[in-house]
């Protein structure tokens, strides 16, 4: 009975606490702020309080609600000198403000469409009961290109920037090349921002140098750069590095180089190493002229070559078929006759021929009683 007497007045000294330290988180203070961010993009989202009392802070909490769910989602919460993102934003969130300037900035990294939607930061101090209170709408655009196209010679543009609300948190920007099917990366420019300069002292190194400069102002959000007279060996990755202190963002652009035209005309069929220089390629045509024009004259020698060759046997087959027919007149076989009654004289029988002249002309007869070759006609050869 008087545990119970005991415990109503402390009831009632507790409740009127409690109401006060309620009316005392109502009271914060709001500002909202928007920021447009492409898919796969970062975005530097700002929450900054400038007090005059040197508070500590002692716990940050991100929350997000988007316009089809009214309920709130955890973002990330730092409590303890620990931050830890939380769900789907779990990897993808870091916080990149000083703590101990009362700045609880948070990078979102890889941006989704799922992400638009609205992020609100608060801050408490130590023994404070005002919530510290801030608001960033973020709308979420179409991905950019990760890989870029350029024919050998143009300029190209390769985009590395983070939209932010915050002013001069980049502290170094670096990017490197790595060529096709290479892990080994090549140093193409480094920044290093000077705080009494306000564009600072951008470096190149190597065959990238005197064609690679910083587009915008990269101490603001980030550095894109501007290549000249690319080159079919700039074909390779990209990879942008932005610096916030100890925190990193990073960016991955695939560059794509392609023959022009009037370039491909010339190389088509033939690999990069077998491309012949304007010298060679003379030479060859002129040997393949003149080996045509020398065929051309060889066959025309052996065409006339036939001909004259030709020309003699001819003639020389038509002269022997005179010939023969003028013998054939001149000449003709003799049967010899045979009589019925064959004399016992003993004589052997003999074929004879009797050779028929062609007969002369009247001056040229022979006197009379003699052969055209002084024969007299009277004999007779038996």
């Amino acid at each position: 009975m008087e545990r119970r007497t005991m415990f109503c007045p402390l009831i009632f000294i507790l409740i009127p606490l409690l109401l006060d330290y309620s009316s005392g988180l109502s009271d914060v203070i709001v500002s909202s702020l928007e920021l447009s961010v492409h898919v796969g993009d970062s975005a530097l989202m700002e929450c900054v309080f400038q007090r005059t009392e040197e508070k500590r802070v002692i716990k940050v909490d991100w929350m997000f609600s988007s316009k089809e769910h009214a309920k709130e989602d955890y973002v990330l919460y730092y409590y303890s000198n620990l931050s830890v993102s939380v769900g789907r934003f779990r990897n993808r969130t870091l916080l990149v403000g000083d703590i101990l300037h009362h700045d609880g900035s948070l990078l979102l990294q890889n941006v989704e469409e799922a992400d638009q939607g609205t992020y609100t930061c608060e801050i408490r101090l130590e023994m404070e009961s005002e919530v510290l209170k801030r608001s960033v709408v973020l709308h979420v655009l179409p991905e950019e290109p990760r890989e870029l196209t350029v024919h050998v010679g143009d300029p190209t543009q390769m985009g590395c920037v983070f939209e932010s609300t915050a002013e001069k948190r980049v502290t170094n920007v670096e990017w490197t090349f790595s060529s096709e099917g290479s892990a080994k990366e090549e140093s193409v420019l480094r920044y290093n921002p000077n705080p009494n300069a306000p564009v600072g002292y951008p470096q190149t190194w190597g065959r990238f140098q005197n064609r690679v400069s910083l587009v915008g102002d990269p101490s603001h959000n980030g550095g894109s750069i501007m290549l000249q007279g690319v080159k079919e060996s700039d074909r390779g990755n990209y990879t942008c590095r932005i610096y916030m202190g100890n925190k990193q963002f990073k960016k991955t652009i695939m560059l794509h180089v392609i023959l022009k035209e009037s370039q491909r005309l010339v190389t088509s069929g033939l690999p990069k190493s077998e491309i012949l220089a304007g010298g060679q390629l003379v030479t060859i045509v002129g040997i393949i002229c003149a080996t045509i024009l020398l065929l051309s004259v060889l066959i025309l020698i052996m065409k006339r070559t036939h001909i004259s060759m030709s020309s003699p046997t001819s003639t020389k087959n038509l002269e022997n078929t005179k010939k023969a027919e003028e013998e054939k007149h001149v000449y003709s076989p003799i049967i010899p006759m045979v009589p019925e009654e064959e004399e016992p004289s003993g004589k052997s029988e003999a074929m004879y021929m009797t050779m028929h002249p062609v007969r002369p002309s009247l001056r040229s007869m022979p006197p009379e009683g003699k052969s055209a070759w002084g024969v007299p006609q009277t004999m007779q050869a038996f």
